[in-house]
């Protein structure tokens, strides 16, 4: 637009690519940019940046971290006999906000999608698996979105998982000698069918968790 110098246009624009912000938007917010105080604009920049510089992946878990681990896998008091399983790292926000869990977590990466070209090769399990190899898990929580491919993932990874073996992290026997399989859950309905965990608010997520159920059942 001629009315905006070069810059100016071109700050618009980058914040017009931000996910929810529209050109009008985009606009209010460059302009309060442009007449803020000049030390809050350099602590906004530098934010920004250090995002993309010192926020990482969790060796462990997959979930956001600014070192090798994050710091729930860190956390020596949280119950690591149980991994609730989410998509991404703003779902592992989303539940610890709620209060309601203190296990650990696994990011898969992703959901399965078809008709997308997301295929199991998306997903973080092999990662997973090998976390159950150590025995020490007795629980896994699957907490995806009550959508087709939440479903649809939910069934993919509770076939890969089911009958493993905590002890060997391979499938269990009918006699037992491989020890007692993992515990396969899903979170309850407390969303509205269709919808996703960036919707649902600190209760719902609560309740969800504490009336999970096993696959199957």
């Amino acid at each position: 637009m001629d009315a905006y110098t070069e810059t100016l246009e071109r700050l618009i624009t980058a914040l017009g690519k931000l996910p929810g912000i529209g050109r009008r938007t985009a606009e209010r917010l460059a302009f309060y940019l442009l007449t803020a105080d000049k030390g809050e604009v350099v602590e906004l920049a530098g934010a920004i940046r250090e995002v993309q510089t010192k926020i990482g992946r969790c060796e462990a878990c997959g979930s956001l971290a600014e070192g090798p681990r994050c710091s729930i896998c860190d956390n020596p008091r949280r119950d690591r006999t149980r991994i609730c399983v989410v998509e991404q790292p703003r779902d592992v926000i989303h539940i610890e906000s709620s209060g309601g869990y203190n296990g650990l977590y696994h990011v898969l990466g992703g959901l399965l999608a078809p008709m997308e070209g997301e295929g199991p090769e998306k997903l973080d399990l092999d990662r997973l698996l090998s976390r159950l190899a150590g025995g020490e898990v007795k629980e896994v929580i699957l907490a995806l979105s009550a959508t087709a491919e939440g479903d649809g993932t939910v069934l993919y990874v509770a076939d890969r998982l089911k009958g493993l073996a905590p002890s060997t992290g391979s499938p269990s026997t009918s006699s037992g000698q491989a020890g007692q399989a993992v515990r396969i859950t899903r979170i309850a309905r407390g969303l509205p069918t269709g919808s996703s965990l960036d919707y649902a608010n600190q209760g719902m997520l609560a309740d969800a968790l504490r009336g999970r159920h096993e696959i199957g059942t």
